[in-house]
Protein backbone atom coordinates (compact mmCIF):
# COMPACT_ATOMS: atom_id res chain seq x y z
CA UNK A 1 0.00 0.00 0.00
CA UNK A 2 0.65 3.31 -0.24
CA UNK A 3 -0.01 7.06 0.43
CA UNK A 4 -1.35 9.97 -1.90
CA UNK A 5 -0.47 13.31 -1.55
CA UNK A 6 -4.68 13.44 -1.10
CA UNK A 7 -4.40 10.58 1.56
CA UNK A 8 -2.05 12.21 3.36
CA UNK A 9 -1.30 10.40 7.29
CA UNK A 10 -1.46 12.47 10.59
CA UNK A 11 1.91 10.98 10.97
CA UNK A 12 3.46 11.57 7.38
CA UNK A 13 1.56 15.37 7.95
CA UNK A 14 3.79 15.64 11.30
CA UNK A 15 6.58 15.38 9.45
CA UNK A 16 5.85 17.77 6.48
CA UNK A 17 4.45 20.57 9.04
CA UNK A 18 7.84 20.43 10.71
CA UNK A 19 10.11 20.88 8.02
CA UNK A 20 7.84 23.27 6.72
CA UNK A 21 7.52 25.09 9.70
CA UNK A 22 11.67 24.79 10.66
CA UNK A 23 13.66 24.64 7.49
CA UNK A 24 14.10 27.27 4.49
CA UNK A 25 11.60 27.14 1.52
CA UNK A 26 14.14 25.90 -1.25
CA UNK A 27 12.65 22.77 -2.22
CA UNK A 28 9.09 21.35 -3.09
CA UNK A 29 9.32 17.82 -2.30
CA UNK A 30 6.69 14.76 -2.62
CA UNK A 31 4.36 14.32 0.27
CA UNK A 32 6.64 11.32 1.11
CA UNK A 33 8.31 10.87 4.08
CA UNK A 34 11.79 8.31 3.89
CA UNK A 35 12.79 6.64 7.09
CA UNK A 36 14.46 3.46 6.02
CA UNK A 37 15.75 2.08 2.24
CA UNK A 38 18.00 -0.69 0.80
CA UNK A 39 18.89 -1.43 -2.98
CA UNK A 40 16.40 0.31 -5.09
CA UNK A 41 13.68 0.66 -2.56
CA UNK A 42 13.01 2.63 -0.04
CA UNK A 43 10.19 2.96 2.74
CA UNK A 44 8.25 5.65 4.44
CA UNK A 45 7.32 6.46 8.27
CA UNK A 46 3.88 4.42 7.89
CA UNK A 47 5.27 1.39 6.01
CA UNK A 48 4.92 1.65 2.99
CA UNK A 49 7.48 0.74 0.22
CA UNK A 50 8.63 2.85 -2.99
CA UNK A 51 10.50 2.07 -6.00
CA UNK A 52 13.05 4.55 -5.85
CA UNK A 53 13.16 5.58 -9.90
CA UNK A 54 15.54 8.97 -8.95
CA UNK A 55 18.26 7.60 -6.83
CA UNK A 56 19.45 10.78 -5.89
CA UNK A 57 19.85 12.63 -9.20
CA UNK A 58 22.76 10.05 -9.81
CA UNK A 59 24.30 10.25 -6.26
CA UNK A 60 22.64 6.98 -5.49
CA UNK A 61 23.76 4.64 -8.39
CA UNK A 62 24.46 1.79 -6.88
CA UNK A 63 21.48 1.85 -4.86
CA UNK A 64 20.84 2.81 -1.24
CA UNK A 65 23.02 1.43 1.56
CA UNK A 66 24.87 -0.96 -1.08
CA UNK A 67 26.54 -3.59 1.66
CA UNK A 68 30.72 -2.95 -0.03
CA UNK A 69 30.05 0.91 0.98
CA UNK A 70 28.34 0.34 4.22
CA UNK A 71 31.29 -2.09 5.00
CA UNK A 72 33.71 0.74 3.83
CA UNK A 73 32.27 3.59 5.84
CA UNK A 74 31.78 1.47 8.83
CA UNK A 75 35.49 0.81 8.91
CA UNK A 76 37.05 3.78 8.31
CA UNK A 77 34.24 5.12 11.08
CA UNK A 78 36.32 3.43 13.31
CA UNK A 79 39.53 4.85 13.01
CA UNK A 80 39.73 8.10 11.82
CA UNK A 81 36.96 11.15 10.22
CA UNK A 82 38.90 14.04 9.49
CA UNK A 83 42.54 15.53 9.66
CA UNK A 84 42.11 18.85 7.37
CA UNK A 85 44.80 18.66 4.81
CA UNK A 86 46.96 20.33 7.35
CA UNK A 87 48.37 16.57 7.76
CA UNK A 88 48.41 13.47 5.12
CA UNK A 89 46.09 10.50 5.77
CA UNK A 90 46.70 6.64 4.91
CA UNK A 91 44.02 6.77 2.24
CA UNK A 92 44.43 10.03 -0.11
CA UNK A 93 46.83 8.94 -1.97
CA UNK A 94 45.19 5.82 -3.01
CA UNK A 95 42.15 7.40 -3.68
CA UNK A 96 43.66 9.55 -5.97
CA UNK A 97 45.45 6.95 -7.48
CA UNK A 98 43.08 4.94 -7.91
CA UNK A 99 40.42 7.40 -9.30
CA UNK A 100 42.54 8.55 -11.63
CA UNK A 101 44.22 5.17 -12.66
CA UNK A 102 40.23 4.41 -13.53
CA UNK A 103 39.51 8.04 -15.41
CA UNK A 104 42.65 7.32 -17.25
CA UNK A 105 44.06 10.76 -16.01
CA UNK A 106 46.93 11.69 -14.27
CA UNK A 107 46.58 14.04 -11.74
CA UNK A 108 43.06 14.13 -8.76
CA UNK A 109 41.69 17.55 -6.62
CA UNK A 110 39.39 15.91 -4.45
CA UNK A 111 36.51 18.17 -2.86
CA UNK A 112 33.38 17.85 -1.51
CA UNK A 113 30.05 19.04 -3.36
CA UNK A 114 29.77 19.13 -7.14
CA UNK A 115 29.61 22.40 -6.96
CA UNK A 116 32.93 22.92 -5.37
CA UNK A 117 34.25 20.55 -7.85
CA UNK A 118 33.00 22.95 -10.50
CA UNK A 119 33.86 26.15 -8.78
CA UNK A 120 37.50 24.57 -8.88
CA UNK A 121 37.30 23.44 -12.52
CA UNK A 122 36.93 27.51 -13.01
CA UNK A 123 39.70 28.81 -10.80
CA UNK A 124 41.83 26.39 -12.25
CA UNK A 125 41.10 26.82 -16.13
CA UNK A 126 41.21 31.03 -15.03
CA UNK A 127 44.74 30.07 -13.40
CA UNK A 128 45.72 28.30 -16.13
CA UNK A 129 44.87 31.01 -18.55
CA UNK A 130 46.82 33.21 -17.07
CA UNK A 131 49.49 31.21 -16.47
CA UNK A 132 50.21 29.05 -19.52
CA UNK A 133 47.83 30.41 -22.00
CA UNK A 134 48.91 34.11 -21.58
CA UNK A 135 45.61 35.50 -21.30
CA UNK A 136 46.08 39.07 -20.18
CA UNK A 137 44.95 39.67 -16.30
CA UNK A 138 40.83 39.53 -15.62
CA UNK A 139 40.24 38.59 -19.06
CA UNK A 140 39.58 35.24 -19.43
CA UNK A 141 36.47 33.97 -20.55
CA UNK A 142 34.70 30.32 -20.08
CA UNK A 143 32.29 29.70 -23.00
CA UNK A 144 29.12 27.60 -21.71
CA UNK A 145 25.68 25.94 -23.04
CA UNK A 146 22.55 27.26 -22.34
CA UNK A 147 20.08 25.40 -20.09
CA UNK A 148 23.06 24.60 -18.20
CA UNK A 149 23.21 23.27 -14.99
CA UNK A 150 26.48 22.91 -13.15
CA UNK A 151 24.86 24.25 -9.09
CA UNK A 152 24.09 27.00 -7.03
CA UNK A 153 26.69 28.69 -6.29
CA UNK A 154 27.05 32.89 -6.85
CA UNK A 155 29.43 32.01 -9.48
CA UNK A 156 27.71 29.33 -11.45
CA UNK A 157 24.38 30.91 -11.13
CA UNK A 158 25.59 34.19 -13.09
CA UNK A 159 25.86 31.86 -16.24
CA UNK A 160 22.36 30.04 -15.68
CA UNK A 161 19.60 31.25 -17.68
CA UNK A 162 17.29 29.48 -15.44
CA UNK A 163 15.51 32.68 -13.83
CA UNK A 164 14.15 30.77 -10.81
CA UNK A 165 17.71 29.23 -9.94
CA UNK A 166 19.03 32.93 -11.01
CA UNK A 167 16.99 35.71 -10.31
CA UNK A 168 18.04 38.02 -7.31
CA UNK A 169 21.33 36.92 -6.68
CA UNK A 170 22.95 39.73 -8.38
CA UNK A 171 25.41 41.25 -9.09
CA UNK A 172 27.17 38.31 -11.68
CA UNK A 173 29.80 37.05 -11.52
CA UNK A 174 31.18 38.14 -15.29
CA UNK A 175 33.91 36.36 -17.92
CA UNK A 176 30.83 33.87 -18.85
CA UNK A 177 29.73 33.04 -22.62
CA UNK A 178 26.52 31.67 -23.68
CA UNK A 179 25.96 29.40 -26.80
CA UNK A 180 23.27 26.88 -27.20
CA UNK A 181 23.80 23.43 -26.47
CA UNK A 182 24.93 21.54 -29.23
CA UNK A 183 25.48 24.47 -31.89
CA UNK A 184 28.97 23.79 -33.21
CA UNK A 185 28.94 26.94 -34.95
CA UNK A 186 28.16 29.05 -32.18
CA UNK A 187 30.83 27.42 -30.11
CA UNK A 188 33.42 28.16 -32.86
CA UNK A 189 32.56 31.77 -33.41
CA UNK A 190 32.28 32.45 -29.43
CA UNK A 191 35.89 31.25 -29.34
CA UNK A 192 38.22 33.62 -29.20
CA UNK A 193 42.07 34.13 -27.89
CA UNK A 194 41.23 34.86 -24.44
CA UNK A 195 38.49 31.91 -23.80
CA UNK A 196 40.38 29.90 -20.82
CA UNK A 197 37.60 26.76 -21.45
CA UNK A 198 34.77 25.62 -22.59
CA UNK A 199 32.39 23.96 -20.20
CA UNK A 200 29.59 21.56 -20.80
CA UNK A 201 27.93 18.73 -19.42
CA UNK A 202 27.55 15.70 -21.97
CA UNK A 203 24.49 15.06 -21.00
CA UNK A 204 22.30 18.08 -19.49
CA UNK A 205 20.01 16.06 -16.62
CA UNK A 206 18.52 19.47 -15.35
CA UNK A 207 17.07 20.74 -18.64
CA UNK A 208 15.39 17.37 -19.21
CA UNK A 209 17.88 14.81 -19.73
CA UNK A 210 19.04 16.42 -22.96
CA UNK A 211 20.97 14.96 -25.85
CA UNK A 212 23.46 16.66 -28.31
CA UNK A 213 23.49 15.66 -32.00
CA UNK A 214 26.01 12.91 -32.32
CA UNK A 215 29.43 14.48 -33.04
CA UNK A 216 28.47 17.24 -31.73
CA UNK A 217 31.44 16.68 -29.20
CA UNK A 218 34.01 15.81 -31.59
CA UNK A 219 33.56 19.43 -32.51
CA UNK A 220 33.86 20.60 -29.35
CA UNK A 221 37.39 18.83 -29.13
CA UNK A 222 38.31 19.95 -32.08
CA UNK A 223 37.78 23.87 -32.01
CA UNK A 224 39.17 23.63 -28.62
CA UNK A 225 42.35 22.00 -29.73
CA UNK A 226 42.78 24.88 -32.66
CA UNK A 227 42.23 27.66 -30.46
CA UNK A 228 44.36 26.20 -27.53
CA UNK A 229 41.31 26.32 -25.13
CA UNK A 230 40.28 23.77 -22.02
CA UNK A 231 37.80 21.57 -22.43
CA UNK A 232 35.98 20.60 -18.87
CA UNK A 233 33.09 18.18 -19.15
CA UNK A 234 31.10 18.42 -16.20
CA UNK A 235 30.16 14.33 -15.22
CA UNK A 236 28.70 15.08 -11.84
CA UNK A 237 25.71 13.37 -13.27
CA UNK A 238 26.43 11.36 -16.43
CA UNK A 239 29.18 10.18 -15.20
CA UNK A 240 30.26 7.27 -13.32
CA UNK A 241 28.61 4.34 -14.93
CA UNK A 242 24.99 6.14 -15.24
CA UNK A 243 24.86 6.41 -19.21
CA UNK A 244 26.64 2.58 -19.59
CA UNK A 245 30.09 3.82 -20.11
CA UNK A 246 32.23 5.19 -16.73
CA UNK A 247 31.61 8.61 -18.15
CA UNK A 248 29.26 9.71 -20.63
CA UNK A 249 31.68 11.60 -22.97
CA UNK A 250 33.20 8.16 -23.91
CA UNK A 251 30.11 7.40 -26.19
CA UNK A 252 31.58 9.73 -29.11
CA UNK A 253 35.10 8.81 -27.80
CA UNK A 254 36.13 11.72 -26.94
CA UNK A 255 37.96 13.19 -23.82
CA UNK A 256 38.15 16.59 -21.77
CA UNK A 257 41.05 18.56 -20.15
CA UNK A 258 39.35 18.52 -17.03
CA UNK A 259 36.52 16.37 -15.93
CA UNK A 260 34.30 16.76 -12.81
CA UNK A 261 32.89 14.17 -11.08
CA UNK A 262 30.74 13.89 -7.84
CA UNK A 263 27.48 12.28 -6.55
CA UNK A 264 27.90 9.20 -6.76
CA UNK A 265 31.39 9.21 -6.30
CA UNK A 266 30.05 9.45 -2.38
CA UNK A 267 28.30 6.24 -3.16
CA UNK A 268 24.88 7.76 -1.65
CA UNK A 269 26.57 8.21 2.14
CA UNK A 270 28.17 11.36 1.80
CA UNK A 271 29.49 14.34 -0.16
CA UNK A 272 32.40 13.81 -2.59
CA UNK A 273 33.42 15.18 -5.59
CA UNK A 274 36.63 15.50 -7.41
CA UNK A 275 38.42 17.42 -10.44
CA UNK A 276 40.35 15.01 -12.88
CA UNK A 277 42.58 15.82 -15.24
CA UNK A 278 46.37 16.16 -17.06
CA UNK A 279 49.25 17.39 -14.54
CA UNK A 280 49.68 20.05 -17.02
CA UNK A 281 46.84 21.73 -16.30
CA UNK A 282 46.00 20.32 -12.60
CA UNK A 283 49.34 20.87 -11.94
CA UNK A 284 49.21 25.02 -11.84
CA UNK A 285 47.66 24.99 -8.11
CA UNK A 286 50.45 25.38 -5.69
CA UNK A 287 50.25 24.98 -1.63
CA UNK A 288 47.49 28.27 -0.48
CA UNK A 289 45.79 29.15 -4.01
CA UNK A 290 42.90 26.56 -3.31
CA UNK A 291 41.86 24.16 -0.76
CA UNK A 292 38.93 22.46 1.50
CA UNK A 293 38.89 21.43 5.16
CA UNK A 294 37.23 18.83 4.22
CA UNK A 295 37.76 17.58 0.55
CA UNK A 296 39.94 14.58 0.40
CA UNK A 297 38.73 13.72 4.12
CA UNK A 298 39.56 10.18 5.38
CA UNK A 299 35.76 8.54 5.35
CA UNK A 300 35.39 10.41 2.34
CA UNK A 301 38.44 9.19 0.87
CA UNK A 302 37.51 5.30 2.13
CA UNK A 303 34.19 5.66 0.39
CA UNK A 304 35.79 6.91 -2.73
CA UNK A 305 38.17 4.08 -2.72
CA UNK A 306 35.06 1.68 -2.96
CA UNK A 307 33.02 2.68 -5.49
CA UNK A 308 35.89 3.11 -7.77
CA UNK A 309 36.61 -0.32 -6.99
CA UNK A 310 33.11 -1.21 -7.76
CA UNK A 311 33.51 0.62 -11.20
CA UNK A 312 36.74 -0.69 -12.08
CA UNK A 313 34.84 -4.31 -12.73
CA UNK A 314 32.77 -2.89 -15.35
CA UNK A 315 29.83 -4.42 -13.90
CA UNK A 316 27.78 -1.56 -13.20
CA UNK A 317 28.57 -0.02 -16.55
CA UNK A 318 27.63 -3.00 -18.57
CA UNK A 319 23.94 -3.28 -16.26
CA UNK A 320 23.08 0.48 -17.26
CA UNK A 321 23.99 -0.30 -21.19
CA UNK A 322 21.66 -3.50 -21.12
CA UNK A 323 18.88 -2.60 -18.69
CA UNK A 324 19.07 1.36 -20.40
CA UNK A 325 18.08 -0.43 -23.41
CA UNK A 326 15.49 -2.11 -22.37
CA UNK A 327 14.42 1.32 -20.64
CA UNK A 328 14.66 2.67 -24.09
CA UNK A 329 12.88 0.78 -25.64
CA UNK A 330 9.72 0.49 -24.13
CA UNK A 331 9.52 4.13 -23.01
CA UNK A 332 10.03 4.70 -26.81
CA UNK A 333 6.78 2.77 -27.07
CA UNK A 334 4.75 5.13 -25.07
CA UNK A 335 5.70 8.30 -27.45
CA UNK A 336 2.12 8.92 -29.22
CA UNK A 337 0.20 7.46 -25.59
CA UNK A 338 0.60 10.26 -23.88
CA UNK A 339 4.02 11.01 -24.45
CA UNK A 340 5.77 12.99 -26.91
CA UNK A 341 9.31 12.72 -26.34
CA UNK A 342 11.76 10.63 -25.20
CA UNK A 343 15.95 11.01 -24.43
CA UNK A 344 18.47 9.73 -22.86
CA UNK A 345 21.09 6.92 -22.54
CA UNK A 346 21.86 3.98 -20.23
CA UNK A 347 19.54 4.44 -17.21
CA UNK A 348 18.58 7.74 -17.72
CA UNK A 349 15.64 9.19 -19.60
CA UNK A 350 13.98 12.70 -19.94
CA UNK A 351 10.00 11.48 -20.87
CA UNK A 352 8.04 14.34 -22.48
CA UNK A 353 4.14 14.74 -21.29
CA UNK A 354 2.17 15.10 -24.17
CA UNK A 355 0.38 18.44 -24.30
CA UNK A 356 -2.90 18.46 -22.81
CA UNK A 357 -1.67 15.77 -20.14
CA UNK A 358 -0.60 15.62 -16.61
CA UNK A 359 1.66 18.37 -15.58
CA UNK A 360 5.24 16.92 -14.36
CA UNK A 361 4.47 17.66 -11.11
CA UNK A 362 1.05 15.71 -11.53
CA UNK A 363 2.55 12.54 -13.04
CA UNK A 364 5.05 12.44 -10.92
CA UNK A 365 2.58 12.63 -7.35
CA UNK A 366 0.45 10.28 -9.22
CA UNK A 367 3.67 7.80 -9.68
CA UNK A 368 4.16 7.85 -6.13
CA UNK A 369 0.78 7.24 -5.33
CA UNK A 370 1.60 4.01 -7.02
CA UNK A 371 4.62 3.06 -5.96
CA UNK A 372 7.18 5.00 -7.49
CA UNK A 373 9.30 7.81 -6.70
CA UNK A 374 10.58 10.04 -9.71
CA UNK A 375 10.43 13.92 -10.23
CA UNK A 376 9.77 16.45 -12.13
CA UNK A 377 11.73 19.20 -14.32
CA UNK A 378 10.60 22.09 -16.79
CA UNK A 379 6.72 21.78 -16.15
CA UNK A 380 6.07 18.39 -18.08
CA UNK A 381 9.35 16.67 -18.16
CA UNK A 382 9.65 13.55 -15.71
CA UNK A 383 13.34 12.68 -14.96
CA UNK A 384 13.74 8.66 -14.80
CA UNK A 385 17.17 7.83 -13.25
CA UNK A 386 16.96 4.64 -11.14
CA UNK A 387 19.61 2.74 -9.68
CA UNK A 388 21.85 1.00 -11.60
CA UNK A 389 21.38 -2.13 -8.85
CA UNK A 390 17.12 -2.61 -10.01
CA UNK A 391 15.96 -5.82 -11.23
CA UNK A 392 15.17 -5.89 -14.73
CA UNK A 393 11.50 -6.73 -13.26
CA UNK A 394 11.74 -4.20 -10.76
CA UNK A 395 12.28 -1.75 -13.68
CA UNK A 396 9.67 -2.95 -15.89
CA UNK A 397 7.41 -2.49 -12.31
CA UNK A 398 8.07 1.04 -12.75
CA UNK A 399 7.71 1.71 -16.65
CA UNK A 400 4.57 0.00 -16.36
CA UNK A 401 3.61 2.88 -14.00
CA UNK A 402 4.56 5.44 -16.06
CA UNK A 403 2.99 4.09 -19.02
CA UNK A 404 -0.27 4.12 -17.01
CA UNK A 405 -0.15 7.33 -15.23
CA UNK A 406 0.60 9.35 -18.84
CA UNK A 407 -1.66 7.25 -21.13
CA UNK A 408 -4.17 8.24 -18.47
CA UNK A 409 -3.49 11.87 -18.83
Amino acid sequence: MTMTAATTSPLTQEFIDADEQWSTHNYHPLPVVIAEAEGAWVTDVEGNRYLDFLAGYSALNFGHRHPALIEATTAQLGRVTLTSRAFHHDQFGAFCRELAELTGTEMVLPMNSGAEAVESAIKIARKWAYRVKGVPADAAQIVVAGSNFHGRTTTIVSFSDDEEARADYGPYTPGFVTVPYGDADALAAAVTDNTAAVMLEPIQGEAGVNVPPQGYFAEVRRICDERGALFVADEIQSGLARTGTLLALEHEGVRADLTTLGKALGGGILPVSAVVGSRDVLGVLRPGEHGSTFGGNPLACAVGRAVVKLLATGEFQQRSAELGAHLHARLGELVGHGVSAVRGRGLWAGVDIAEGGLTGRQAAQALAGKGVLCKETHGSTLRLAPPLVISKDDLDRGIDAVADTVSRG
